[in-house]
């Protein structure tokens, strides 16, 4: 498996992300290479203190620096989980070849059979109404209205984004992160079984 984790500037949440999925994947005997980027990253970046910090407390050394989105990277990816959704609208929004390969980190995790059905239905209503507006017809009210109520059904997929926050605010992010991973490895390991 090559992971690919997107933030903002990538260096707060995908660098966490990075570095404890490769260090619970290791514990847990899963193979898979990982590396991290960013929408709006400037490439040799140090990770922030606080992040770094937090991965050192979980004996994780790893030096890792920024890097900006690209195609390669994208190429190279077999699944690019993004921390927020408006990361994964605008992976989309700039490579809309890698569809079907980009989710956010949480809904990828995500178990819940109902939930994972409800995410189905919204990415092809999302698509219809796409489709339609840029043919220039008019949206279909009940579609829309349907498109309100899976958003209100379905939990928030943000991983909240630590950045200029206090330490706590990194503990927080990073513990969100942990628990997404441990789900992700626990599909990767039925995946793998199965």
């Amino acid at each position: 498996h090559h992971i690919l984790f997107v933030c903002t500037g990538n260096t707060c949440r995908s660098p966490m992300a990075e570095g404890f999925m490769r260090k619970l994947a290791k514990e847990r005997g899963i193979s898979v290479d990982v590396r991290s980027a960013g929408v709006a990253a400037v490439d040799g970046m140090s990770m922030s203190r606080h992040a770094e910090a937090v991965l050192r407390d979980h004996q994780i050394q790893d030096q890792i620096t920024s890097s900006s989105l690209t195609a390669d990277l994208l190429n190279w990816a077999d699944l690019v989980l993004t921390l927020t959704g408006s990361h994964k609208q605008h992976v989309l929004a700039r490579f809309p070849s890698a569809a079907g390969k980009v989710y956010t980190l949480k809904e990828f995790a995500e178990n819940d059979q109902q939930i994972l059905h409800d995410l189905e239905e919204l990415d092809q209503l999302y698509a219809s109404i796409e489709i339609r507006r840029s043919l220039g017809e008019s949206i279909d009210a009940a579609d829309h209205q349907r498109l309100i109520e899976i958003q209100q059904r379905i939990p928030g997929f943000d991983i909240v984004d630590p950045f200029g926050g206090t330490r706590d605010d990194y503990e927080i992010a990073a513990a969100d992160i942990r628990k997404a991973l441990e789900k992700l490895l626990d599909k990767l390991e039925t995946h793998r079984l199965g």
